[in-house]
């Protein structure tokens, strides 16, 4: 009975462990909560700023999902999720090794202290020791320093920051004992040594690699332009000589075509004149681009170039200068909106309605509208009529909109428009009652930072969580 009681009220549980104003006797309770197969709600074990008690419940709790959860928390300071260390179940400390699969999009998340990277890399379960190499969330010093570890799985993830390596440390590694590892460095070292690269050349699952990013002598350029082999990857070679990059700009393949003109050392007259075409989702991953979005002069080359990719590319950066800002802006490029408003701090107000007004519904419309610069004053007016319930929804972000409005929208026809209102604080309480059990719109509600805190208790006791 006590399951099916839960299950009934997850939607307000759900939201209840969200909200903000929850008091922390009743975050205590929540995390208490064995939850039959459940466990706690996942919102309560990853909130921001968990007091020391919630912390200690939640290390404590005798369901590893429900510390599964918290070891994969983007909220968590680092040394609060470093305690699962040792924790007795491998899934946990595997979670905590890989750490947050969802973070904030705008934040970077910390990583853990590199001693506490070191003891899960020494884990006696290899799924734990995998986790870790794969996670994104390392530090650049203790990625480095795997170049010596006895684990040539590590020694591989080492060669990921081959520049950071010092020269002894990056020979070890092209003469390491591993088939794997010496195979990654050599990849890694061939952009500046023609050799290596002319023996990454011979080995068909290391050529195309080789012929993007090697070190070329003009023999075995010329053999593969002639053989026609891997074109598109030659035709991006930074050391492929000016005369066959010239006659791939005129290749008949237009994939090989678009690759020569996405080539840094071209000046923009040489880049227009070649025949390409892009795509109009294709969003612009140009290696030398992404290489160097904190770099000025990098920015403003890809940034003042007619190439759509090139400009696309830029658009990724958020390190801008206000006039290249401006000047993508005005592009009139859907995907550089889309992506400004993803990137950068200071997007417009006017580029981050445009990109929500077209994109409604989608991934970038909401990173627009959770954007810093998203725009609140005056949606009331502007929307609460509006005949798309996208737009009417905006207008609960108005501090200017009233009681009424927001207790108005709460019974819009769109559900999105109804979950907004009911989680806003200027919901009048009758109405905020109501919707804490109406089934679309009890978790909206349970999250609604005015709802009392007797009405978070009761919501607790109606899903069956003990005092």
């Amino acid at each position: 009975m006590g399951e099916i009681m839960v299950a009934f009220h997850a939607s307000a549980l759900d939201g209840v462990a969200r909200n903000p104003a929850l008091p922390t006797p009743l975050l205590l309770r929540l995390l208490a909560f064995d939850g039959g197969a459940d466990g706690p709600p996942r919102h309560a074990l990853q909130r921001a700023g968990l007091p020391e008690p919630a912390i200690a419940v939640i290390l404590a709790h005798p369901d590893p999902g429900a510390r599964t959860d918290f070891a994969m928390s983007g909220r968590a300071e680092p040394a609060q999720r470093a305690r699962l260390v040792d924790d007795s179940a491998p899934e946990v400390r595997a979670a905590l090794a890989y750490g947050p699969e969802y973070h904030e999009r705008r934040t970077t998340v910390a990583p853990l202290p590199d001693h506490v990277c070191a003891r899960l890399l020494d884990d006696p379960e290899a799924s734990v020791r995998s986790a870790l190499l794969d996670s994104p969330h390392l530090s650049a010093s203790f990625v480095a320093a795997l170049a010596t570890h006895h684990d040539p799985a590590a020694r591989r993830r080492a060669v990921t920051v081959w520049k950071t390596l010092t020269p002894g440390g990056r020979s070890a590694l092209l003469a390491d004992p591993d088939p794997g590892v010496r195979q990654a460095a050599a990849t890694a070292e061939c952009r500046r040594d023609a050799r290596i690269t002319a023996a990454l050349l011979r080995d068909p699952d290391s050529a195309a690699e080789a012929l993007r990013r090697g070190l070329l002598h003009r023999a075995d350029a010329e053999r593969w332009f002639a053989e026609r082999t891997h074109l598109d990857a030659l035709a991006e070679n930074p050391s492929l000589p000016t005369d066959l990059v010239e006659q791939l700009a005129v290749d008949p393949d237009e994939a090989v075509r678009l690759a020569v003109s996405l080539r840094p050392e071209l000046d923009e007259p040489q880049r227009m004149s070649i025949d390409f075409t892009v795509d109009a989702l294709d969003r612009g991953n140009v290696e030398w681009v992404q290489d160097g979005l904190a770099d000025p002069d990098v920015l403003r080359r890809a940034a003042t170039s007619a190439h759509p990719l090139l400009r696309r590319a830029a658009a990724q950066s958020p390190h801008l200068p206000p006039d290249l800002l401006r000047l993508l802006v005005c592009t009139e490029d859907p995907l550089v909106e889309a992506l400004l408003s993803m990137h950068h701090p200071d997007t417009p107000e006017e580029v981050l309605m445009r990109v929500y007004a077209r994109l409604g519904g989608t991934f970038s419309a909401w990173m627009a509208e959770t954007h810093p610069r998203f725009p609140r004053e005056g949606l009331a007016a502007r929307f609460a009529d509006h005949p798309d319930g996208d737009h009417r929804r905006l207008a609960v972000r108005d501090p200017a909109a009233t009681p009424a409005l927001i207790e108005r929208l709460s019974h819009d026809p769109t559900t999105w428009t109804r979950q907004a209102a009911a989680g806003d604080p200027r919901l009048p309480l009758h109405r905020l009652r109501e919707a804490l059990h109406t089934p679309e719109l009890a978790s909206s509600a349970g999250a609604n930072p005015a709802l009392p805190a007797y009405e978070m208790a009761a919501v607790l006791d109606r899903a069956g969580l003990s005092a």
